[in-house]
Protein backbone atom coordinates (compact mmCIF):
# COMPACT_ATOMS: atom_id res chain seq x y z
CA UNK A 1 0.00 0.00 0.00
CA UNK A 2 1.06 3.29 -0.94
CA UNK A 3 2.14 5.99 2.36
CA UNK A 4 2.41 8.78 0.38
CA UNK A 5 1.50 11.27 -2.58
CA UNK A 6 -1.83 10.75 -4.56
CA UNK A 7 -4.08 7.19 -3.12
CA UNK A 8 -6.01 7.20 -5.85
CA UNK A 9 -4.82 4.59 -8.34
CA UNK A 10 -6.43 6.27 -11.51
CA UNK A 11 -4.46 9.53 -10.91
CA UNK A 12 -1.86 7.87 -9.76
CA UNK A 13 -1.30 6.06 -12.68
CA UNK A 14 -1.51 8.81 -15.05
CA UNK A 15 0.87 11.21 -13.31
CA UNK A 16 3.52 8.32 -13.23
CA UNK A 17 2.54 8.07 -17.24
CA UNK A 18 3.60 11.42 -17.63
CA UNK A 19 6.38 12.78 -19.23
CA UNK A 20 7.79 16.58 -20.22
CA UNK A 21 5.03 18.59 -21.81
CA UNK A 22 2.53 15.71 -21.68
CA UNK A 23 -0.94 17.62 -19.73
CA UNK A 24 -3.29 16.66 -16.86
CA UNK A 25 -6.98 18.33 -16.46
CA UNK A 26 -8.30 19.26 -13.21
CA UNK A 27 -12.23 20.42 -13.93
CA UNK A 28 -15.18 21.56 -12.42
CA UNK A 29 -18.36 18.80 -12.83
CA UNK A 30 -19.87 20.59 -15.71
CA UNK A 31 -16.44 20.62 -17.94
CA UNK A 32 -17.62 18.37 -20.70
CA UNK A 33 -14.74 15.60 -21.35
CA UNK A 34 -13.92 14.31 -24.67
CA UNK A 35 -14.95 10.47 -25.54
CA UNK A 36 -11.32 10.00 -26.54
CA UNK A 37 -9.61 11.32 -23.20
CA UNK A 38 -9.68 9.33 -19.85
CA UNK A 39 -11.74 10.77 -17.61
CA UNK A 40 -11.22 10.10 -13.95
CA UNK A 41 -14.25 11.02 -12.05
CA UNK A 42 -14.06 12.38 -8.53
CA UNK A 43 -17.36 14.16 -7.98
CA UNK A 44 -19.50 12.68 -5.12
CA UNK A 45 -21.53 15.46 -4.29
CA UNK A 46 -21.61 20.06 -5.19
CA UNK A 47 -18.37 20.89 -4.12
CA UNK A 48 -16.91 17.72 -2.85
CA UNK A 49 -14.13 17.17 -3.56
CA UNK A 50 -13.38 20.94 -4.36
CA UNK A 51 -11.43 21.36 -6.89
CA UNK A 52 -8.42 23.61 -5.23
CA UNK A 53 -8.35 20.39 -3.05
CA UNK A 54 -7.97 18.32 -5.83
CA UNK A 55 -5.83 20.53 -7.34
CA UNK A 56 -3.35 20.42 -4.37
CA UNK A 57 -3.40 17.01 -3.86
CA UNK A 58 -2.26 16.63 -7.44
CA UNK A 59 0.60 19.49 -7.81
CA UNK A 60 1.99 18.05 -4.27
CA UNK A 61 2.70 14.96 -6.92
CA UNK A 62 3.60 16.27 -9.88
CA UNK A 63 6.21 18.47 -11.59
CA UNK A 64 4.14 21.77 -13.42
CA UNK A 65 6.46 24.05 -15.85
CA UNK A 66 3.06 25.69 -17.27
CA UNK A 67 -0.68 25.99 -16.40
CA UNK A 68 -3.30 27.16 -18.42
CA UNK A 69 -6.86 28.76 -17.82
CA UNK A 70 -9.68 29.87 -19.52
CA UNK A 71 -9.89 33.96 -19.93
CA UNK A 72 -13.29 33.70 -18.92
CA UNK A 73 -11.98 32.97 -15.45
CA UNK A 74 -10.85 36.54 -14.91
CA UNK A 75 -14.27 38.05 -14.55
CA UNK A 76 -16.32 35.22 -13.59
CA UNK A 77 -14.25 33.57 -10.87
CA UNK A 78 -11.61 35.91 -10.10
CA UNK A 79 -10.83 34.96 -6.49
CA UNK A 80 -10.51 31.09 -7.74
CA UNK A 81 -7.91 33.30 -9.86
CA UNK A 82 -5.99 34.55 -6.87
CA UNK A 83 -6.46 31.37 -5.44
CA UNK A 84 -4.64 29.34 -8.28
CA UNK A 85 -1.72 31.91 -8.53
CA UNK A 86 -1.54 31.60 -5.22
CA UNK A 87 -0.85 27.49 -4.79
CA UNK A 88 1.10 27.88 -7.93
CA UNK A 89 3.84 30.60 -6.78
CA UNK A 90 4.32 28.36 -3.83
CA UNK A 91 4.94 25.20 -5.31
CA UNK A 92 6.07 26.38 -8.90
CA UNK A 93 7.44 29.94 -8.73
CA UNK A 94 8.62 29.80 -12.31
CA UNK A 95 5.19 27.66 -13.41
CA UNK A 96 4.29 30.11 -16.76
CA UNK A 97 1.15 31.34 -16.62
CA UNK A 98 -1.29 30.98 -19.72
CA UNK A 99 -4.73 32.37 -20.50
CA UNK A 100 -7.04 30.65 -23.07
CA UNK A 101 -10.71 30.96 -24.47
CA UNK A 102 -12.94 28.50 -22.46
CA UNK A 103 -13.58 27.02 -25.80
CA UNK A 104 -10.13 26.49 -26.73
CA UNK A 105 -9.52 24.91 -23.38
CA UNK A 106 -12.05 22.34 -23.69
CA UNK A 107 -10.15 21.62 -27.13
CA UNK A 108 -7.07 21.58 -25.64
CA UNK A 109 -8.80 18.80 -23.10
CA UNK A 110 -8.38 16.03 -26.14
CA UNK A 111 -4.89 16.23 -26.10
CA UNK A 112 -4.90 15.68 -22.01
CA UNK A 113 -3.63 12.28 -21.05
CA UNK A 114 -6.47 12.66 -18.87
CA UNK A 115 -9.31 14.87 -17.06
CA UNK A 116 -9.95 14.91 -12.73
CA UNK A 117 -13.70 16.09 -12.82
CA UNK A 118 -14.13 17.21 -9.37
CA UNK A 119 -17.55 18.55 -7.49
CA UNK A 120 -16.73 22.06 -7.94
CA UNK A 121 -19.83 24.36 -8.93
CA UNK A 122 -17.86 27.60 -9.40
CA UNK A 123 -17.30 28.87 -12.81
CA UNK A 124 -14.75 28.01 -15.35
CA UNK A 125 -12.90 26.09 -12.30
CA UNK A 126 -10.85 24.25 -14.49
CA UNK A 127 -7.33 24.20 -15.30
CA UNK A 128 -4.78 21.96 -17.70
CA UNK A 129 -0.69 21.46 -16.19
CA UNK A 130 1.73 20.94 -18.16
CA UNK A 131 4.78 18.52 -16.86
CA UNK A 132 7.78 19.96 -15.97
CA UNK A 133 10.80 18.15 -16.47
CA UNK A 134 11.72 16.19 -13.14
CA UNK A 135 15.61 16.54 -13.37
CA UNK A 136 18.39 18.69 -14.36
CA UNK A 137 20.53 18.66 -17.84
CA UNK A 138 23.30 16.59 -17.21
CA UNK A 139 25.99 18.19 -18.72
Amino acid sequence: MKRNGILNSSISSVLSSMGHTNSICIGDCGLPIPDETKRIDLALRFNIPSFLETLDAVTDDMAVESYILAEEMKDHNPEMVVNIRSMMKKKFPDAVECFTSHENLKEQTKTCKAVIRTGEITAFANIILVSACIFAAQG
